[in-house]
């Protein structure tokens, strides 16, 4: 396919057109652009197809009605040599550029954003063989590969050679060539699936270590190994659950007796209590630490700060 076969005025149409033949109705908006300009070669690897997909920005969409008519359930990858991908399924929007690419699922509604001129390797594998293994499909679409290494890099590296090889292909290597695409995309989601496995165990943790922090915020002995020790993880699980949180687990020890003692000296009922009797029953076991680090995070001593409060 290329547009330059066409008037200038017709090749959006043509090159829409196209793509719902090739693509089983897939719909294209060039983001009202007047001109445009795309070209395309597809290639078979036994049951896997691939494009060279070259192109003026545009936008391709597949409508829910369209989905449910697709007659060959097909897995699709866009791996971009050039510009970027934002690929929009399962509630999920992810942007792939050069190195990465991201799988998503024709027999459900997407869409996939082209914002500036791009060249993509666009591979198309039957859904039912990547299926065979269990995977989670849905929890994987619109998700990103490659990029660090490892089997995903290996997956893209195998799809953009053999593109590049298979026109001296026979059709027996070019069958072969398909197979190994379809197990490095499958090893690459199996990975992707484990890598999503422990981020949901290591955010399940991080929630559990929160609510014992709520829990025992008045108790002094409040701490990491304590914490490890109630829920019966390791001190590197334990670090590893709070990677994310700037401060780690100490540090949000802190910051929570902190909010709560800020808190209780603002509140007109609890003006009764002196500052020593809320900060012990907070967890803090020396004044003139408390002292420091209340005025280090909130920039006033306990004492100013209730005065300031109260007016």
């Amino acid at each position: 396919m290329d547009t330059d076969q066409v008037p200038a005025a017709e090749r959006a149409g043509f090159f829409g057109d196209w793509l719902a033949r090739l693509f089983q109705g897939l719909k294209n908006d060039t983001y009202g652009d007047a001109d445009f300009d795309g070209r395309a070669r597809t290639l078979r690897a036994g049951e896997v197809v691939l494009t060279r997909l070259e192109a003026t920005r545009h936008r391709v969409m597949r409508s829910p009605s369209i989905a449910r008519r697709t007659e060959q359930p097909y897995l699709k990858i866009v791996a971009p040599w050039k510009g970027c991908a934002g690929v929009e399924q399962k509630g999920r929007e992810t942007w792939v550029t050069p190195g990465q690419w991201s799988i998503y699922d024709t027999t459900d509604s997407y869409a996939v954003a082209n914002p500036e001129r791009v060249e993509h390797l666009i591979v198309m594998l039957p859904k039912a063989v990547v299926a065979e293994r269990g995977l989670p499909l849905d929890a994987l679409m619109a998700r990103r590969l490659g990029g660090s290494g490892g089997v995903g890099t290996l997956a893209l590296q195998t799809m953009r050679n053999a593109f590049a090889e298979l026109p001296s292909m026979n059709e027996s290597a070019a069958r072969g060539t398909g197979e190994a695409i379809l197990q490095l995309v499958q090893l690459s989601l199996l990975d992707l699936a484990g890598q999503a496995t422990a981020q949901t165990q290591r955010e399940a943790l991080r929630e559990r270590i929160k609510q014992h922090v709520a829990q025992h915020l008045a108790d002094p002995a409040l701490t990491v190994d304590q914490i490890a020790r109630a829920l019966n993880c390791s001190r590197r699980q334990l670090y590893n659950a709070f990677a994310e949180e700037p401060d780690g687990v100490a540090g949000y020890i802190l910051a929570r007796r902190l909010e709560a003692c800020r808190r209780m000296l603002a509140d007109r009922a609890q003006q009764h209590r002196s500052l020593t009797d809320i900060a012990l029953g907070l967890g803090f076991q020396n004044m003139a630490h408390f002292s420091r680090v209340f005025r280090t995070h909130l920039g006033l001593t306990p004492s100013d700060f209730r005065r300031q409060a109260a007016g």
